[in-house]
C-alpha cells in the first residue's frame, strides 16, 4: 500500500448505512485483536474476557458530526449482548469505588440517539477512579474533540493497560482495574498528516497532559497492539508511529486549570 486508504472518508458525515458498509475505514483498518472483535454502529471493540472489558475501541470522529447540537445525555448502563462470553454488567460496579469510565466517550457520540446509546453498553465500559475520570481523561477527551475540528476528522483508538497485579471489582463478573489507560490518534488528512499517544496513569493528576504525550511506538511496545501495519506502507508508519511533534497538538490550559481547580475534586 502507498496511499492511505482512510483519506477519502476524511471529509465526510456517516450516516448509518452507509456507516456499516464493510469497507469502512473504523471496520477495515482495525488495531491488531486478541479479544472477540464487534462492530456497533460508530465504533469497533475487541473485547478482552479475561479483563471484562474491550482491549480496545476504535472509532472516527469528525467535524460535521462535532457541528450536530449535541442529545441529551442516555445515562443508562446496558450489557453488551454481543459479547459471546457475555460482558459484564452496570452492578458489577456498585459499591466498588470505580465509576462506569467510557472507552468511546459518550459526548463523541451526542450527534445520534444510536451512537449515544452505544456507548453506554458494558463492553465500552472501564473502571476508572472518580478523580480519574472527571479529571485528565475528560480533559483529555475534550482536547481530543477540538484536535478533531480543527483536523476535520481524526481516528480514534482508546483502551486499558494492565502492567502488573490485576485487582478486580464485581460480584458477578471480575473486572480487572487498569493501571493505566491510553489513547491514540491519527490525523489523516491532508495537509498533513499526523499521529500522537498518551499514556495516562490510573490516578488523581495535577500534571499537564503535555507530559503524557508519547510515540505511538510507545503505546505499541506497552500493550502489544499493532495500530497501524494495514492502514499504510512501511516507510509511512514507521515515520508516523515513532515521531511526534507536542506543538502541533495545542492543549487548552483553560481546561487544565478547570481540572486542577474543580473537576479532580467532583
Amino acid at each position: 500500500m502507498d496511499t492511505f486508504f482512510l483519506k477519502k472518508y476524511g471529509h465526510q458525515y456517516f450516516e448509518t448505512e452507509e456507516f456499516a458498509e464493510s469497507d469502512h475505514p473504523a471496520r477495515t483498518f482495525l488495531p491488531s485483536a486478541s479479544g472477540q472483535v464487534i462492530h456497533h454502529t460508530y465504533y469497533t471493540l475487541s473485547y478482552n474476557e479475561k479483563n471484562e472489558q474491550a482491549q480496545w475501541v476504535a472509532y472516527v470522529m469528525d467535524r460535521k458530526m462535532l457541528n450536530v447540537p449535541n442529545l441529551p445525555r442516555y445515562n443508562y448502563f446496558d450489557p453488551d449482548y454481543q459479547v459471546t462470553t457475555r460482558s459484564a454488567f452496570h452492578r458489577d460496579y456498585n459499591s466498588s469505588g470505580y465509576t462506569r469510565g467510557h472507552l468511546v466517550p459518550a459526548g463523541d457520540m451526542a450527534f445520534d440517539t444510536l451512537a449515544m446509546r452505544e456507548t453506554f453498553l458494558m463492553s465500552n465500559i472501564s473502571p476508572q477512579l472518580r478523580a480519574f475520570n472527571n479529571g485528565i481523561w475528560k480533559e483529555l477527551e475534550e482536547n481530543v474533540r477540538d484536535w478533531t475540528y480543527k483536523a476535520e476528522s481524526l481516528y480514534i483508538i482508546s483502551g486499558p493497560i494492565f502492567t502488573g497485579y490485576r485487582k478486580t471489582i464485581g460480584r458477578e463478573n471480575k473486572i480487572a482495574v487498569p493501571d493505566a489507560f491510553f489513547k491514540v490518534l491519527l490525523d489523516y488528512t491532508d495537509p498533513e498528516r499526523k499521529a500522537i499517544a498518551f499514556i495516562l496513569p490510573h490516578e488523581m493528576s495535577e500534571r499537564r497532559l503535555q507530559e503524557f504525550m508519547v510515540s505511538v511506538d510507545e503505546v505499541e511496545r506497552v500493550t502489544g497492539i499493532d495500530f497501524f501495519n494495514e492502514m499504510i506502507n512501511d516507510v509511512e508508519e514507521e515515520k508516523l508511529e515513532s515521531q511526534f511533534d507536542k506543538t502541533k497538538w495545542n492543549v487548552s490550559d483553560k481546561r487544565y486549570q478547570l481540572r486542577i481547580t474543580k473537576w479532580n475534586y467532583e
